[in-house]
């Protein structure tokens, strides 16, 4: 690593030492305050290019401190590990040595081999704490879940937020349950062989509590973001910032074990140097791959469509390892709800879902009617591997004015469908937390600002974004405890009816993904999807001679219609979303399809059929 990248923060070193360091170019001097406001005051010393240091003994951890800047301002530290007073209050030294670890055994999953759950952690339960989330893994697992993606839980203001107003990137959240109660949570996914995914934000920091302008230019006017001046990585002194945001990448993967980073909205990362900011991330994580025994990744969200982010950096790429892609949303969520506003209006078509499925990315240098310009470019070529899909996630959803879960929008029948088009898909699937029992209470936006003209800002900023949509009536309150309260699970719904119908469907879907090769493998190049004539119908066949399985799927809302299915081999059913296990109305689809045969399917259902093979005796079996 470049040697102008310096680690900051507060470091515990052997026999009770701690070494103290921050950056901050500008300052003709820098003190560190011990004990709180009024503690004593130990002076730093230039180490070069802005950084300052000192070691100091006897510090314990939980001791409380600030940073003096020029002899004057007291404030708390950039790179605090813990914030236990809030975002205003002193850092607190954390001794990360403490912990005993219990996954040396843990040698990581392959990114094909996921199937991803996020998890707010803040409403995922009604205590909204990492360790409340560790008694729900075992359910999580037995769906079929092997990976939780947490959003983000660096230090916000008060105890209510989404996580995108973190204002001390390395800080874990103290109401979810500080530094121990993350690492417990991630030592407690690995035991049971699941991998833990962390959201982290490299494009802004939160306004209340953000003190990094006292400190150094963490921040450039040269490029405009929706959060303001942009995270300096290009422009005089961002050696500093990009050693900094390094730091946290390595922070997560070293000290919290985490087997990958979602990187949020790069399309807000504005670097021009030789290296981007993402390419130097990635070549860190590989190298910090090696170290760790197992493969850690970054998955970034975009929404430019820029396939630069996946291809390797002598292909002229960044060399991350796989994005979330909104095309697959927006293409099944407009065939299934009909919306065309916002960013909607550039979806609605089943040629759209047919695309998304053969390719990835629906806008690969097409015209974009939201957009007004020509978007994004092919995907073609990138392995399903690297494409990271759902149905709902915390933005689809929760940035809708209402927090409307698609089970609020769409009947059973086309919750189900939905689902099917999920798994059948060759990419890794995402659940958004609840989803897998219909979930109907709203996920909302909420925040927990104590300036009252922040919170005035955010609920003109949250109209704003509205108004393409042209949704009428006035959101849900941001800063009130009852919106919040509103978007926590109710898990008891999942042992209830339809719900408890639509969770053991999911886990009758990922299992059968699982057990059927030619789902499990996520090739792209085998996929064919076929639209029916008379349209409201497609047919998507997956894998090869050797192992193939076949989706039909009607999207008529209310009508019967045909697909003409089969041809010389022979399928067995695997799942049909009619069938009445699933509270359905009653299958008109055969068992077993022998040659080309006509399928009839019921409004808004599916059935997934798979290619029938022969033993070495010639008798037939049931792959």
């Amino acid at each position: 690593m470049n040697e102008l990248y310096k680690n900051v923060g507060a470091h515990v070193l052997e026999g009770g030492r701690c070494l103290f360091r921050v950056w901050s170019p500008f300052a003709g001097q820098m003190g560190v305050c011990l004990g709180g406001e009024h503690g004593r005051c130990v002076p730093l010393a230039p180490e070069g290019f802005g950084y300052w240091s000192c070691e100091v003994p006897d510090v314990l951890p939980g001791t409380r401190y600030f940073f003096r800047i020029n002899d004057t301002d007291q404030k708390p530290d950039p790179a605090s590990f813990s914030q236990p007073e809030g975002v205003h209050g002193p850092s607190a030294v954390v001794d990360h040595r403490a912990f005993s670890w219990t996954d040396d055994e843990w040698k990581g999953l392959p990114l094909a081999e996921m199937v991803m759950y996020e998890i707010h952690p803040g409403t995922f339960t009604s205590e909204g704490t990492f360790e409340a989330i560790i008694r729900r893994l075992a359910q999580l697992q037995e769906l079929g879940v092997n990976t939780i993606s947490l959003m983000p839980v660096a230090q916000f203001p008060g105890r209510r937020n989404w996580g995108y107003d973190g204002v001390y990137p390395f800080a874990v959240q103290d109401s979810y349950g500080g530094v121990t109660g993350l690492k417990r949570l991630v030592d407690a996914c690995h035991r049971r062989a699941m991998a833990c995914m962390l959201d982290v934000v490299y494009n802004h920091l939160g306004p209340e509590g953000n003190y990094t302008h006292m400190y150094a230019p963490y921040f450039t006017s040269r490029y405009h973001t929706p959060w303001g001046d942009a995270v300096n990585y290009d422009d005089a002194y961002s050696y500093g910032v990009r050693g900094f945001v390094l730091q946290n990448a390595r922070y997560w993967f070293e000290q919290f074990h985490f087997d990958g980073l979602r990187l949020d909205a790069v399309h807000g990362i504005y670097d021009r140097s030789a290296a981007h900011i993402l390419e130097e991330l990635a070549r860190e994580t590989e190298k910090l791959s090696l170290r760790a025994g197992r493969k850690l990744c970054l998955i970034p969200e975009s929404d430019l469509n820029d396939t630069r982010l996946l291809l390797p950096a002598h292909q002229g790429g960044y060399g991350l390892d796989a994005q979330w892609s909104d095309d697959f949303h927006h293409a099944v969520h407009t065939a299934l709800t009909g919306e065309e506003k916002g960013y909607y209006r550039d979806f609605g078509s089943l040629t759209h879902v047919q695309k998304a499925f053969q390719d990835g990315f629906v806008y690969s240098g097409e015209y974009s009617e939201c957009r007004k310009r020509i978007h994004g470019s092919s995907s073609r070529e990138i392995p399903g591997s690297q494409f990271v899909v759902y149905l709902q996630n915390h933005d689809q959803v929760g940035n809708r004015m209402c927090g409307e879960r698609l089970s609020t929008l769409v009947s059973f029948e086309a919750g189900k469908l939905a689902a099917g088009l999920l798994f059948f898909a060759p990419y890794i699937p995402l659940i958004f937390m609840g989803e897998e029992y219909a979930e109907d209470n709203p996920f909302l936006y909420f925040i927990d600002h104590a300036d009252p003209d922040l919170v005035e800002a955010v609920r003109r900023g949250r109209k704003e974004e509205f108004s393409s949509f042209r949704w009428e009536g006035e959101p849900p309150d941001p800063k009130a405890e009852a919106t919040f309260r509103r978007s926590v699970l109710d898990w008891e719904k999942q042992n209830r009816g339809k719900h408890r119908v639509m969770r053991e469907f999911y886990r009758e879907l990922i299992a059968q993904r699982r057990s059927c090769s030619a789902l499990a493998q996520l090739r792209k190049e085998n996929v064919s999807v076929s639209l029916a004539p008379q349209g409201h119908g497609m047919m998507i066949r997956r894998g090869d001679m050797q192992e193939e399985a076949m989706g039909l799927f009607s999207f008529h809302p209310s009508d019967v219609i045909a697909l003409s299915a089969g041809g010389e081999q022979e399928f067995v059913k695997l799942v049909d979303s009619a069938d009445p296990r699933w509270k359905g109305p009653g299958s008109l689809l055969p068992r077993e399809l022998r040659g080309a045969a006509e399928c009839r399917l019921l409004p808004c259902s599916f059935a997934w059929y798979k290619k029938k093979k022969e033993d070495l005796s010639g008798e037939r079996l049931f792959g």
